[in-house]
């Protein structure tokens, strides 16, 4: 299964979403990951690279060129980074989904991005089988006197042709600390709220 992870809006969590996913379903569904950096900023690559050097397993190899997209055996779950700045991988990636899955960070910005990108999707989309579009809510609010995140997912939760989630994964320095030290963040600290989240947000999706 192809699963293109993206948005048009930058700083949604793109990048560390599908590099925990990445980890999550070779450790966890013992399946082989193939994991494609599409992103100009690479910094996917850049963390499957520390992850390397320090020897920590499984060792991801990420793949650049969207042309080998779908070449992949069919036990072989592949996950895309998508980058915005180079629409022509982005839309051939879109193009070759099987499902595309959303993160949404909690702001009416966010709401209006992903509105605009599910129309995107439907335009490269427009003949033959419709991938799943799941979308969820990423860098949510820790607070709960604060009603952003529960608005933005209101928001989207009545549109058509997403299906929101109701996982999330929260606003916490332990996404960005592991990220730099190439570890997902239930190889990090186990017991942690971020391991936590990411859990359910695996066993959501596979």
């Amino acid at each position: 299964m192809i699963t293109v992870v993206g948005n048009l809006k930058g700083g949604t969590g793109k990048s560390t979403v599908a590099f925990n996913l990445s980890i999550w379903v070779a450790t966890r569904r013992n399946v082989h990951v193939s994991i494609y950096d599409l992103d100009p900023q690479a910094t996917i690559t850049d963390a499957l690279e520390i992850r390397t050097e320090d020897g920590y397993v499984p060792a991801l190899e990420p793949q650049h060129f969207v042309s080998q997209l779908g070449s992949e055996g069919k036990h072989t779950e592949v996950i895309v980074d998508i980058g915005l700045s180079d629409g022509e991988a982005m839309n051939a990636a879109i193009q070759r989904a099987d499902r595309i899955l959303i993160p949404v960070a909690p702001s009416q910005a966010d709401v209006w991005s992903t509105q605009r990108f599910l129309k995107l999707i439907a335009k490269v989309r427009k003949s033959g089988a419709k991938p799943e579009i799941i979308g969820f809510m990423n860098r949510s609010d820790t607070h709960i006197a604060v009603r952003e995140t529960d608005d933005a997912f209101e928001a989207l939760d009545g549109l058509d042709g997403i299906n929101m989630l109701k996982q999330r994964l929260y606003q916490r320095t332990a996404y960005r600390r592991s990220f730099s030290e190439g570890m997902a963040v239930f190889e990090m600290d186990p017991r942690s709220k971020a391991a936590t989240e990411l859990e359910e947000l695996g066993q959501a999706l596979y």
